[in-house]
């Protein structure tokens, strides 16, 4: 299905890739893309602004890595201006905003520019193809994580490489540089699905307040990971979406191997995936940030394809609630235990 290449090969002429909405995905991306030769402008709120202008941009990741590119390697714009002189659009905005970049988008960039949404969600790509007519308009997954540590500093905690929709153009090779992969698919949707199940893990990682790899080494929460992905796969299944895995282990046999003693599931685990031990969830940065969370893009759209069904989805649903209690109450993180989430899904369908 996946077409690979080989990372950081040159081309004949560089585009200018704007990165439309840039924080921590697409500083890191952006940034990767900038130090590999890629021409860049961050398209950045002011507060990130600052940061780099006044620390640089440091990218970090679990395997050692650090690269800084300074303010002369990477244009960066507070002006959605900067799009007119785009060649190539990402767009690494959070799901609420994607109307609001779509519009941006429409009313500066270049009809020739692709645009591809490199975004959690599923609805995001079709947003963006509705609002822009006549571009060439791609999905995306990003499978790692990246944690914003402060002062410019952004550091990739899990290991993965980027699949964008198959098209016309060497897109994968633009974006393919030292550090960064990134592969074609033909069928993007059914990769995206596939992240779309391990992304419904946000909300649980947000919930422990665990840094992710130790709440994958505790059973009870993997146990409740493995009951929601075999709810929502059940609620994909029965509308004819057919997820691709984004490991060598099939979607079906994952809540299984989430099952397994620890040492057993460590070992397979580590054979599928590197987590080092400062990865969070986004949602968990949202929460701590005080932030919109992305629920009803994650959770809220199993529930929505429940309904349509005429079927329940409890796990997802009472996630749902909790999340959307914690982004009330402004607290940070919960600090739930796994057993005292499966009380509250157990009382909300008695």
């Amino acid at each position: 299905m996946r077409k690979r290449r080989l990372c950081g090969g040159a081309l004949a002429a560089e585009p200018r890739i704007v990165i439309a909405g840039a924080g921590a995905i697409g500083c890191f991306v952006g940034g990767l893309l900038a130090a590999g030769g890629r021409r860049v402008t961050l398209l950045v709120r002011p507060r990130v602004a600052q940061e780099i202008r006044s620390h640089g941009l440091t990218l970090t990741d679990f395997g050692g890595m650090a690269v800084q590119i300074g303010t002369d390697r990477l244009a960066l714009s507070e002006d959605p201006a900067c799009l007119a002189r785009a060649d190539v659009v990402l767009v690494t905005v959070k799901s609420g905003d994607t109307a609001t970049i779509a519009e941006l988008i429409d009313q500066h960039a270049p009809i020739k520019a692709p645009v591809i949404s490199l975004q959690n969600g599923l609805r995001n790509g079709a947003l963006l193809q509705e609002a822009l007519p006549g571009h060439d308009v791609r999905g995306g997954m990003v499978p790692f994580n990246v944690v914003p540590m402060g002062q410019g500093c952004y550091h990739r905690a899990t290991s993965g490489d980027v699949v964008i929709a198959g098209g016309a153009g060497d897109l994968e090779g633009l974006l393919s540089v030292p550090h960064l992969c990134t592969t074609s698919s033909r069928d993007i949707e059914a990769v995206q699905w596939g992240k779309f199940l391990i992304n419904l893990n946000n909300a649980l990682n947000a919930l422990s307040g665990l840094p992710l790899a130790e709440q994958l080494r505790d059973r009870s929460w993997r146990r409740l990971m493995a009951d929601q992905w075999r709810e929502a796969l059940g609620v994909l299944r029965g509308a004819g979406i057919r997820p691709v895995s984004m490991t060598p282990v099939s979607v079906g046999l994952i809540p299984f191997i989430l099952r397994l003693p620890t040492p057993l599931f460590s070992r397979i685990a580590a054979s599928m995936l590197t987590i080092d031990a400062q990865a969070r969830t986004s949602m968990a940065l949202d929460l701590m940030a005080g932030r919109p969370t992305e629920i009803d893009s994650l959770q809220g759209a199993v529930i929505a394809m429940a309904k349509a069904q005429g079927r329940a989805a409890p796990i997802c649903t009472m996630v749902a609630e909790v999340i959307r209690t914690a982004e009330l109450a402004e607290e940070g993180l919960p600090d739930l235990s796994a057993a005292a989430l499966r009380r509250e899904i157990r009382q909300g369908t008695s």
